[in-house]
């Protein structure tokens, strides 16, 4: 892992639509700390859907932001997700780890739509303990080409990826550490960026399924350019909430539905899948959680209790960190780099 000084740290390196976002937190003491946070701005349309379009200013950006943590070697914890990545819950018979090893990828054929000779898998067992003629597993699916794409672009960047996650994992990872006490029951975990929303729930703190939805901060931008004649920097500063004469409040809840009626629809599914009765909460992160408004207007169209998730609840923060970084504006948008930054260094 990367080093500061004496200090064992990693580094979470984020790469959205919108920013790109580094977290460097150190594991030396008894519980981590955040020691770094750098964020930067990608211009419009860099990335498209997941998809870099202009991989040069990318791999720039991701350099400058790595130049400027003023790591002494450039080792990240990265990540991958979108469509290209499948993230289930299966059964299978009982065996050893090593055993599952050897057949997963033939169960995986009956549970990915991918061309198999183009995936790369992983998986976990959930109830290692288990004693039941069968047990469950996490599979996770990825196409070659976007990691090798993943890959390729941070080397490009001049930064070696010595850990390559899934998206869904470093927030449950961020989430789970910073909120164990809300890991009961079917829980549901937001995180709203710039294009897409992942939407994660948890069942006793156990992924149960994870959806990309087509729903982000960037959409609701666009629609106050057109509806109301805000150019985009204006629209981007009232989305920020750092303008606070408009009132966002009726326009946020009447686009809130297409979120709502996907976390609706999530949770049906699981519901009849699992022996859990309802969703009993929701938790936001990302980017659109610090739209004003946004929050409580999905708890009223969900009737449930919605409330954002904080990546620095329970993790120390040394004190130059908030001298540099407004931390009660961007730490919303940190949950991801903070999850993959949790990773243990070895």
């Amino acid at each position: 892992m990367v080093r500061f000084g004496r200090s064992r740290v990693s580094a979470g390196l984020d790469i959205g639509s919108g920013f790109v976002k580094l977290v460097v937190i150190d594991h030396t003491k008894p519980e981590p700390e955040v020691v770094k946070v750098v964020t930067s701005s990608l211009v419009p349309d860099a990335i498209v859907e997941g998809e870099v379009m202009d991989p040069v200013l990318v791999a720039e950006t991701i350099r400058s932001v790595v130049e400027t943590a003023g790591l002494k070697r450039p080792e990240v914890v990265a990540a991958v997700g979108g469509h290209d990545v499948i993230v289930k819950k299966i059964p299978m018979d009982r065996m050893s780890e090593q055993d599952a090893g050897e057949v997963v990828r033939w169960e995986a054929e009956q549970h990915v739509p991918f061309d198999m000779e183009n995936v790369q898998i992983d998986f976990q067992i959930l109830d290692p303990d288990g004693t039941g003629p069968q047990m469950s597993v996490l599979l996770v699916a990825a196409k070659r080409e976007l990691v090798e794409n993943r890959m390729s672009l941070l080397q490009d960047a001049g930064v070696t990826p010595v850990l390559m996650d899934v998206d869904a994992f470093a927030l449950h990872n961020a989430f789970e550490w910073n909120h164990p006490d809300a890991l009961r029951g079917l829980v549901g975990l937001v995180n709203i960026g710039h294009e897409t929303t992942n939407l994660n729930l948890l069942g006793d703190g156990v992924p149960l399924l994870v959806r990309d939805v087509p729903f982000g901060s960037r959409r609701l931008r666009e629609a106050l350019q057109r509806e109301h004649g805000y150019t985009a920097e204006q629209a981007e500063t009232v989305i920020q909430g750092r303008d606070r004469s408009v009132d966002l409040r009726l326009f946020v809840s009447e686009r809130v539905d297409e979120l709502a009626m996907a976390v609706e629809r999530a949770a049906s599914f699981v519901i009849s899948q699992s022996g859990f009765p309802s969703l009993s909460r929701v938790f936001v992160s990302g980017g659109g959680a610090r739209i004003p408004g946004l929050i409580d207007a999905l708890g009223s169209r969900l009737s449930l209790r919605v409330e954002p998730a904080n990546p620095v609840q329970r993790i120390g923060v040394r004190p130059d960190v908030l001298e540099h970084v407004a931390l009660d504006e961007f730490a919303p948008m940190l949950m991801l780099p903070v999850g993959l930054a949790l990773r243990q260094p070895r």
